[in-house]
């Protein structure tokens, strides 16, 4: 069997990231270990947020890879994205993903993923709004304690992303995440800036939330 061409794409979340190479390097060295022996044509990367569908850089990437007959590949899924939709559309255009971190994962098996991903943060937001709301509703016997363990529990939800996504970009320990959530402009609980102890608080409150 002849070895596959491939095209890869990266996309990092802010333009102070894409600057300083941080998520970057992981993905490179993620997609040239997978490739590795085989044609990597071109390389495409986008300064962008998940959330946003207006990706021009991987619009180039899709069509380089369908020009060159090759396979687009990607360090991990959540550098397309994390909406089931949005991933849909990119597998109807019948361009070969591969995955490295899912290496025999086929289009089918990443649109259910996709959808099963979703379907679990939104099941984690009906439950972080039910817990709130319970504990909220019983606030007068707790008094306001309730509501700063309640507003604690909702913002570690609200920030597990994030902080999943710079793991994911290769940080490593409570001080190189903190970097990179300041870095990428997310704002601690009280509006400022993270240190590593505040990181550490909160993956702990994180894990007891499980």
């Amino acid at each position: 069997m002849q070895p596959h061409a491939y095209v890869a794409y990266y996309r990092v979340s802010t333009q102070m990231q894409g600057k300083s190479g941080l998520g970057l390097e992981a993905q490179r060295a993620a997609v040239e270990a997978f490739t590795r022996g085989h044609a990597l044509h071109k390389e495409f990367t986008e300064v962008e947020s998940g959330k946003r569908d207006d990706r021009p850089e991987l619009a180039r990437a899709l069509e380089a890879a369908r020009q060159e007959n090759a396979v687009l590949v990607i360090a991990k899924l959540d550098r397309l994205s994390r909406d089931v939709h949005f991933i849909s559309g990119l597998l109807k255009q019948n361009v070969p993903i591969k995955a490295c971190d899912m290496p025999h994962a086929d289009n089918f098996q990443f649109h259910i993923m996709a959808a099963v991903a979703e379907k679990e943060r939104e099941m984690i937001g009906q439950r972080t709004k039910a817990a709130i709301a319970a504990k909220r509703g019983r606030g007068q016997s707790w008094g306001t304690n309730a509501a700063r363990v309640s507003d604690a529990d909702a913002f570690a939800q609200s920030i597990r992303a994030d902080i999943q996504s710079v793991v994911e970009s290769g940080a490593v320990g409570p001080a190189a995440i903190a970097r990179g959530l300041n870095e990428r402009c997310v704002r601690a609980s009280k509006g400022g800036t993270w240190t590593s102890i505040q990181v550490q608080r909160i993956i702990k409150r994180m894990e007891e939330m499980r």
